[in-house]
């Protein structure tokens, strides 16, 4: 389930991360009414819990759904075999917001029906039979329902999209992941239920219907309509079930496997599908050889659906995606959509395996899917797709992680869940992004080779099953326990071999288990390098700090020798000896580890040193590393102000994208704080500090389409950030070529990778933001409509923001799955913050009801809006909102972030502005000195 709120603006501008649910344990009746439930036609409902018991399980379901895209509504039938493993006369099972009729159950001696209750806070019914289900006996259940297509983007909900005439036509398809299928028919569903599905599906015949598996026949029924047979499925979770009814067609390939590939999209856009058709032959080719474990099914449908609220989903053999994530023209797609198209194609298919085949007992263990999806991304496509040079965006995931995980309101990668609102909390940076730098750590600790060997051994030994934590640290284990003798962590880097079959467990229990991530301070005193480790938490209450502990693969290199030291840190402090005295060291090579540095003493002196004087000393990812630790510690007092900003001005000579862009990170939010208390000079003089320290690398960048990904996504993002600042030469030539391309009515070829640049300049005026917005409604190339609405979106023009935003809501002309994005991107934007604010509280219930409560899309909302707010007045507003107007959705794990993130930026501000003034007049005076 691939999260996806993304725009070039937010590449500009830092987005806002996504909020965590709290932290801790949940108190045991959490999941339990305060009063004996009560179904709705009075009477007790037996069952008192939100979890189902464990005294039935589902077999099999034979489904048939039809959906009438017309009345937009839809009617089935399931029959569902049962497990009996404890004598019962109840079944309990989900529905959610459908009528339930003639439900039966079939037993050896014969149909008799069932007394139904329902209990709509936990989604539940009961199935009540007059006479006993004995344990060890097989049943079955039938079921007759009936809802309306979801008006949301979760369960069986309806989408459309408007052809190149102006004709709307309308689809129906699925997203049931993580408590929606109970929402298209009755169901177990819960993923340690796992069952085998046979679908059937009803349709006229000017649509076509797809489901997980291939279609084995189609009947002709009476009011000329046809009925769709689909083969069973294999064993698998209820959130995996997936079917399609629309107007697509489709193009496919045959792996070299035998496994059939097909992409759907909208007949008019089935042209951008090649690339997609090629990446998922490719990737699913290379997940079939490395985890050494066939792919189960005989196809693999990838269906590009035009309303669909995040990024992809993983539905066994049937994955879904926006458009944006799926089609791509070679003509007008940027290096970027190419980077992400194959980056969110990767990350489905490798959910085939890690998800699907294998998957998590309770959604708990969320990570366990989604970390190891969004790190196999960046392992699959390092070696599928060497030129896309993957390693150097994987760090950023690292670094977007650790801002949430800062807060005392992130949670354990492994935490208690309850209700389907901290369910969806749970599909967060810490889940996913958290998720993939542990493992990436624990990679780096074991090898690469024991790595893939122990994580093929979990997939083979749970296949079809459901997993906890332990699981996986038993098969890594195993492995190290017959072969892997490695471990070379000790004083004077003394290496030894050790038993680990305690070890793996005991060393990630303290990184799944507890939220958080250490801060290691390093001081060095001659040959001596003193260690510590202490919680990294921006707040002032520092009694939240106490009682963690990490156990700490740390890594190290030196001025002295480039061989990469490592030495595992168990206890609160310890010391490690270095064979000779050196001028700097830095630990956490490249970043292979989740956690930040501190250098106390001279340490930070000696690292400017290097970097002003030989900074290709360290990798990029070092460099990007020491910028993101040098600038956090500000905020949490451990470093002034004046020694990161000292930092900073080695970055006039940087050229690589991830310490190019980590700089952008650290420094752009400082003068986006001060946009929000009307300091104008300040920020005029922050602005102008940026602009020159990268000048000549943005003096350097060519306004074309040539050089390697990541020379492409820099250039846009240089050049976007330069005309965004009014820097004079990149606006001149912006308006140079928008005036062409306007006056071709667009016919004239722009630089792809340049032409948002051009657009943002474009979009100032009224006319030229009318123009873009013409080409926005009549496009049909996804990605270039992206770059169109973030271009929209960063216009000055106020009246152009709130249409915008009225737009994406009402979904006609702006699909409302791309509000979060606008609402965001309008926040962002110094003429539009104020009224992205007034226009979250104004629309507050009908965003609940579009987009669920704990969802990515609210939770983003919430947070993007909010983050860059640092007056005691603003806190007091939004407190005053979220108690008040906002009172649905105030427990929301959100609103606890936004709380900490303001009063952090309030306390960073009062601490640091005067030495920002200060430090900026300084540099100024400086300056002029130099030019007299």
């Amino acid at each position: 389930h691939q999260v996806l709120f993304s725009t070039m603006f937010g590449l500009l501008l830092v987005l806002c991360v996504l909020l965590p649910p709290s932290p801790g344990a949940q108190i045991p009746n959490q999941g339990q009414p305060k009063h004996p439930p009560i179904a709705t036609n009075g009477e007790r409902f037996p069952w008192d819990q939100m979890r189902l018991p464990q005294t039935i399980s589902p077999l099999h379901y034979d489904l048939t759904i039809h959906p009438n895209l017309t009345t937009q509504d839809f009617t089935g039938v399931v029959r569902i075999s049962l497990d009996v493993h404890e004598d019962t006369s109840a079944v309990i099972l989900h529905a959610k917001q459908m009528e339930i009729s003639n439900v039966l159950l079939l037993a050896p001696e014969g149909a008799r029906p069932l007394k139904v209750l329902e209990y709509p806070g936990f989604h539940q019914l009961a199935l009540i039979s007059d006479s006993v289900l004995t344990k060890g006996r097989k049943y079955e259940v039938q079921l007759e329902f009936a809802a309306n297509l979801s008006d949301s983007f979760h369960g069986f909900y309806k989408s459309s999209y408007r052809t190149s005439s102006g004709e709307v036509r309308t689809l129906a398809s699925t997203q049931f992941e993580a408590t929606f299928a109970r929402g298209a028919f009755p169901c177990f569903d819960e993923p340690a239920f796992k069952a085998n599905f046979t679908v059937q599906i009803i349709r006229e015949p000017r649509h076509i219907a797809v489901s997980n598996m291939p279609k084995v026949k189609t009947v002709v029924l009476p009011g000329d309509l046809l009925e769709d047979h689909f083969d069973t499925t294999v064993k698998m979770s209820t959130y995996l079930v997936a079917y399609i009814v629309s107007d697509f067609l489709s193009v496919s390939r045959t792996t070299q496997h035998g496994v059939k590939i097909s992409i759907y999209a909208v007949p008019e856009k089935i042209n951008q599908t090649a690339f997609a058709l090629d990446a998922a032959v490719k990737l699913l080719d290379f997940y079939d050889d490395y985890f050494d474990i066939p792919y189960p099914l005989p196809k693999q449908d990838l269906a590009a659906i035009p309303d669909f609220q995040s990024g992809a989903m993983e539905n066994w053999g049937l994955t879904t995606y926006r458009e944006t994530g799926l089609l791509f023209d070679p003509d007008k797609s940027s290096a970027s959509d190419k980077l992400s198209i194959t980056k969110v194609i990767a990350h489905e298919l490798a959910h085939q395996w890690f998800g699907n085949l294998v998957t998590m007992e309770w959604w708990n263990d969320l990570w366990l899917n989604e970390g190891f999806a969004k790190f196999m991304e960046f392992i699959s496509l390092d070696i599928t797709y060497p030129e896309l040079h993957v390693d150097d965006f994987f760090l950023n995931k690292c670094f977007e992680a650790m801002e949430v995980d800062s807060l005392s309101s992130s949670h354990p990668v492994s935490t208690p869940v309850e209700n389907p609102t901290q369910i969806q909390e749970m599909f967060d940076d810490v889940s996913y992004d958290k998720g993939a730098c542990i493992l990436n750590m624990l990679r780096d600790f074991l090898t690469p080779e024991a790595f893939e060997i122990g994580i093929i051994r979990y997939l083979k030994r749970y296949s079809y099953q459901n997993t906890v934590n332990s699981h996986l640290w038993e098969s890594l284990t195993d492995v190290s326990d017959e072969w892997v003798c490695f471990v070379c962590f000790g004083p004077l880097n003394d290496c030894k071999n050790e038993r680990l079959r305690t070890g793996h467990q005991a060393i990630m229990d303290t990184w799944t288990l507890q939220e958080g991530f250490p801060l290691v301070t390093v001081e060095v005193k001659g040959r001596e390098v003193r260690l510590s480790q202490e919680r990294f938490l921006r707040t002032d209450d520092h009694s939240l700090t106490e009682g963690f502990l990490w156990q700490i693969p740390l890594t190290y290199m030196t001025s002295a020798s480039n061989t990469i030291h490592r030495f595992l840190l168990k206890t609160k402090s310890d010391v490690l000896y270095l064979p000779e005295e050196v001028e700097w060291v830095k630990f956490n090579v490249n970043m292979s580890g989740y956690y930040m540095v501190h250098y106390a003493g001279d340490g930070w002196n000696s690292i400017i040193k290097l970097l002003q004087h030989n900074h290709k000393a360290l990798s990029g990812n070092d460099r990007a590393s020491l910028i993101q630790n040098v600038f956090q510690l500000v905020s949490v007092g451990k470093v002034s102000l004046d020694t990161a900003l000292e930092l900073s001005l080695y970055l006039s000579n940087e050229t690589e994208i991830m310490a190019v862009t980590r700089g952008f990170g650290e420094l752009v939010p400082l003068y986006k704080l001060m946009e929000k208390r009307d300091m104008t000079v300040l920020e005029k003089q922050m602005k102008g500090y940026i602009v020159e320290l990268f000048r000549d690398l943005i003096d350097q960048q060519q306004w074309s389409d040539s050089g390697s990904v990541s020379e492409r996504v820099l250039r846009s993002y240089l050049l976007l950030f330069a005309c965004f600042m009014n820097y004079e030469p990149c606006v001149r030539k912006a308006i140079q070529l928008f005036s062409q391309w306007k006056e071709s009515d667009g016919t004239v070829s722009l630089p792809v990778d340049v032409s948002m640049a051009v657009f943002v300049i474009g979009a100032r005026t009224p006319e030229g933001w009318d123009f873009l917005f013409e080409k926005y409604r009549n496009s049909l190339q996804m990605s270039l409509k992206s770059r169109y609405k973030s271009a929209m979106a960063i216009s000055p023009l106020q009246d152009k923001l709130q249409w915008m935003m009225e737009q994406s809501l009402h979904g006609e002309v702006m699909k409302t799955q791309d509000l979060p994005d606008v609402v965001v991107s309008v926040a962002k934007n110094p003429r539009g913050y104020k009224l992205a604010w007034d226009f979250l509280r104004a629309s507050w219930v009908t965003l609940v009801k579009k987009f669920d409560l704990g969802s990515n899309a609210l939770s983003y909302m919430v947070t993007g809006v909010t983050n860059q707010y640092s007056t005691r007045e603003m806190l007091q507003e939004v407190s005053d909102a979220f108690s008040g107007s906002f009172e649905t959705g105030s427990q929301m794990r959100c609103i606890q972030q936004t709380y900490e993130t303001i009063e952090d930026n309030i306390r960073w501000t009062d601490t640091n502005l005067p030495l920002l003034q200060s430090w900026l007049n300084k540099r100024s005076r400086r300056a002029t000195h130099e030019d007299l």
